[in-house]
């Protein structure tokens, strides 16, 4: 993983279509001296993605400023999830900065009333208390600490443990790393937690067996005891996959929870919003959670986040206790508001419903032609993967998946760097907005990078 795309001008084939245009080298020359500021200024951590300079972003297309159009299939990373640039979104952005107020800490207003009582009438019924916040890790974080008070009064101080998943992904703040158990990220943690776990997900390919015993061994190895478990945090899906566990799994552990008064929370940063064809992405469960935390698709734009649970669990702390200096800002309120009556409006879950079988079948027609190096391929609603293996060891291989990704970038279908756990997964999170006759262009476009880079991967004079 940390591969970094060439910055190399390079003449790439030219492309026509209707939802791609590619008519330069690629990257333009005149971005370079962009492309190097950013590298002067920024930490190369910064560094990941396809070297595009992104000029403006409309809805399922993403522009630079010399002609070229890309097919969008990464959402800006899973947030534009009513299409980028939505015209109902835009507005009420313009609407809210115009009427004067850009800030009121958490003074009390009526954009952020609006959108908390929006939020709530979407929640299961029982979880009613929205705290709005800016980042998804900022809200992971605050249900860590609300699971912790809530065991630390119903069990005493040893109440505190934390159980998080194997190649799970909840942020990149501290307790949010350890409460995820991406693979190589132990090497970016200091002062590890030693009431913070992680058990075995039960994905189904990485992880053959997915029994709840699994769970129930991962505490006892730490030498833990359920009275000593806090909390639950699973995503909704893996991002790496995307990875849904075993229904009957999730709600062996809600069970499990609410027998033990652990809270279960749910993490729907990347998951929510109609993004799996469902608004909420535990729907395909069957259980509630006693926290949501939410993010990304919340707005399709602005940065805001949110932690939605029940009012024993998010009433814990008095006045002035737990806030935050962005808490509801009320320009990314009045994003967030528009955004989500967009969403519903338009049933963009439904939409999503409707295009999974054709992201899938396409998925898995690629995976057929090359089932020697994809080795899993999942799609629920729209978001899919595609993970790579090595031939033969079926070890991941990050090198195939990122000339893939690059070789969508020189034909006109734009994607975020791998990810997974060991960078091996072609993640496709296109806007909810998209027709499908863009679907299947993508797809086309998919199979034909995959099959390039299959066969340049095994003979580097191959172009």
């Amino acid at each position: 993983m940390g591969k970094e795309f060439s910055i190399t001008p390079r003449e790439v084939a030219r492309v026509e279509t209707k939802y791609r245009r590619i008519v330069t080298p690629l990257p333009h020359p005149d971005s370079l001296p962009i492309l190097e500021r950013l590298r002067q200024f920024e930490p190369q951590s910064m560094r990941g993605q396809p070297p595009v300079v992104w000029e403006r972003a409309e809805d399922i297309f993403v522009y630079d400023k010399y002609g070229n159009r890309w097919l969008d299939w990464s959402s800006g990373v899973l947030v534009t999830n009513a299409g980028h640039a939505a015209p109902e979104i835009r507005q009420a952005i313009i609407d809210q900065v115009n009427s004067g107020l850009l800030h009121n800490y958490v003074f009390p207003s009526e954009e952020r009333a609006e959108l908390a009582e929006f939020l709530a009438g979407l929640a299961p019924e029982g979880l009613r208390k929205v705290f709005l916040l800016t980042t998804g890790s900022e809200a992971t974080e605050c249900a860590i600490k609300l699971s912790r008070a809530h065991g630390i009064k119903a069990g005493g101080r040893e109440k505190i443990g934390i159980v998080g998943f194997q190649r799970g992904f909840h942020g990149r703040t501290l307790g949010a790393q350890q409460a995820g158990g991406m693979a190589g990220q132990k090497s970016w943690i200091v002062n590890e937690d030693p009431a913070i776990l992680n058990a075995p997900f039960p994905d189904g390919y990485w992880q053959t067996d997915t029994s709840f015993e699994l769970f129930l061994d991962a505490i006892a190895r730490r030498g833990l005891q359920p009275e000593h478990i806090a909390g639950v945090m699973m995503e909704t899906y893996q991002g790496v996959g995307p990875d849904f566990a075993p229904v009957d799994y999730v709600r062996q552990l809600a069970a499990w929870c609410k027998q033990h008064r652990v809270v279960l929370v749910f993490d729907e940063v990347q998951a929510g919003f109609g993004r799996t064809g469902k608004f909420w992405a535990f729907e395909h469960y069957g259980v509630t959670p006693d926290l949501i935390c939410c993010g990304k698709g919340i707005s399709s734009s602005l940065p805001l986040s949110a932690v939605i649970g029940r009012a024993e669990i998010m009433d814990q702390f008095p006045p002035g206790s737990m806030t935050s200096t962005h808490t509801g800002n009320p320009v990314c309120c009045a994003a967030a508001l528009a955004n989500l009556k967009k969403i519903v409006k338009e049933d963009l879950a439904g939409h999503a419903a409707r295009l999974e079988p054709v992201l899938l079948m396409g998925l898995r027609e690629i995976q057929r032609r090359h089932a020697e190096v994809v080795g899993h391929v999942t799609a629920r609603g729209l978001v899919g993967g595609l993970q790579t293996v090595k031939p033969s060891t079926c070890e991941p291989w990050h090198d195939l998946a990122h000339s893939i990704i690059e070789r969508c970038f020189h034909k006109g279908l734009l994607l975020f760097s791998p990810v997974g756990a060991w960078g091996q997964t072609v993640k496709i999170a296109p806007p909810l907005t998209i027709p499908a006759e863009a679907l299947a262009e993508g797809l086309s476009v998919l199979a034909e990078a995959t099959a390039e880079a299959i066969t340049a991967i095994r003979d580097p004079r191959a172009p």
